[in-house]
C-alpha cells in the first residue's frame, strides 16, 4: 500500500503541469487561436520561477514570476498573430524555439544551484485520512490551483456570458465582429491566459517537481499539453482525465525501469510520446468526434472590414 500510494502521489505531481498548461491552451484555442508555443512559454516559466525563487528566497514569489513571465511572453505571439496577422503555426513554432534559446541563456547562471521548494499545504484533519489524505489534502499550492482552474474554466466557458462571447469568436469571428464583439481584445486576453497557465506549469517543474533548474527541463511536456486539448475534444473535464493518464504513463515507465524489467530504457522514455501519437491517430480516424467541438475559426487570422 505504501508503494502504491507513493506511485499515485508521483502521478499527481507529474500530471499537474500538464493539466494547467492544457487548460490554458484550451481557452486559447476556444477563442480561435492556435498557439504552438506552449513548450516555449513553459520553459520560460520554469527558468523565471526558479530565478525569482532564488533571488527572493520565496517560492510563492517565484510562482508569481513564472505566471507573469508566461503571460508577457505570450504577448509576443499575440502581437504577431492577432495584430500583424502572421501565420499562427509558424509563429508558435518560432515562439517555442525562442523560449528554449532564451531560457538556456538566462538559466546558465543557475545550473547546479539548489532551488527553493514549495512545501505541501496540509489541511488539518483531512490530511490524516488514510490513503487519500496525503493524496488530496497534503499537496502544494499549485495542485490546488490546478483543480480550481479546472472548475473555473468549465464554469467560464459554459455558464458565463464572457465564455459564450469567447466561444462565439472561436466559432465565427466574422459574425462575432458584426455583433460588435472585439475579436482582437477577446483573443489577446485568451492568449495571455494561456501564457500565464503555461508559465505556471513551467514554474511547477522548477519549484515543486525538481526544485532545480535544468536546461530543456520541460522535455516535450508542452507538446503533450497541446495533444491533450485535441484528446479532450476541447472539453475541460476530459483534459483532467487525459492529463492524469499521460502523467501515469511518465511515472510508470520510471517504476518499470527501477524494477529492472528488461526493456530498453530509450523505449520506456519514449512511451508517453508514443502514446500521444497513438491517441491522436485514433481520434483523427473519427472525423465526427474531431469536428464536434473544434472551433471553426481555429488557426485563422482575422482582419476586420474597414
Amino acid at each position: 500500500m505504501g508503494l502504491f500510494e507513493a506511485i499515485l502521489l508521483s502521478i499527481v505531481t507529474s500530471a499537474t503541469p500538464l493539466l494547467i498548461a492544457a487548460l490554458g491552451e484550451l481557452v486559447t484555442e476556444r477563442s480561435g487561436v492556435l498557439n504552438l508555443g506552449v513548450e516555449g512559454m513553459m520553459i520560460m516559466g520554469a527558468v523565471s520561477g526558479f530565478a525569482f525563487g532564488i533571488m527572493t528566497g520565496n517560492p510563492y514569489l517565484g510562482m508569481l514570476g513564472a505566471i507573469v513571465t508566461g503571460a508577457l511572453f505570450s504577448l509576443v505571439f499575440a502581437f504577431m498573430t492577432i495584430t500583424l496577422v502572421t501565420n499562427q503555426v509558424a509563429t508558435g513554432l518560432a515562439l517555442t524555439i525562442l523560449g528554449l534559446g532564451v531560457s538556456g541563456l538566462w538559466g546558465e547562471a543557475f545550473v547546479g544551484i539548489p532551488g527553493v521548494r514549495m512545501q505541501p499545504i496540509e489541511i488539518p484533519l483531512l490530511s490524516q485520512i488514510p490513503f487519500i489524505g496525503k493524496l488530496l489534502f497534503a499537496q502544494d499550492l499549485i495542485f490546488y490551483i490546478s483543480i480550481l482552474l479546472l472548475a473555473g474554466v468549465s464554469y467560464f466557458l459554459f455558464r458565463s456570458r464572457a465564455g459564450l462571447t469567447l466561444r462565439a469568436v472561436g466559432d465565427n469571428h466574422v459574425s462575432a465582429h458584426a455583433l460588435g464583439i472585439s475579436v482582437a481584445k477577446t483573443r489577446y486576453l485568451a492568449v495571455m491566459f494561456g501564457g500565464a497557465c503555461s508559465g505556471l506549469a513551467g514554474g511547477h517543474l522548477s519549484l515543486v517537481y525538481t526544485s532545480q533548474w535544468i536546461e530543456n527541463m520541460t522535455s516535450g511536456r508542452g507538446w503533450i499539453a497541446l495533444a491533450l486539448v485535441v484528446f479532450a475534444s476541447w472539453r475541460p473535464t476530459r483534459v483532467l482525465i487525459g492529463a492524469y493518464l499521460f502523467g501515469a504513463m511518465g511515472i510508470l515507465q520510471l517504476h518499470i525501469q527501477a524494477q529492472g524489467v528488461k526493456i530498453p530504457s530509450q523505449f520506456l522514455s519514449a512511451l508517453p510520446y508514443i502514446a500521444t501519437v497513438v491517441v491522436l491517430v485514433i481520434i483523427s480516424r473519427n472525423r465526427r468526434l474531431t469536428m464536434m467541438n473544434t472551433p471553426a475559426s481555429l488557426g485563422k487570422g482575422f482582419v476586420p472590414d474597414r
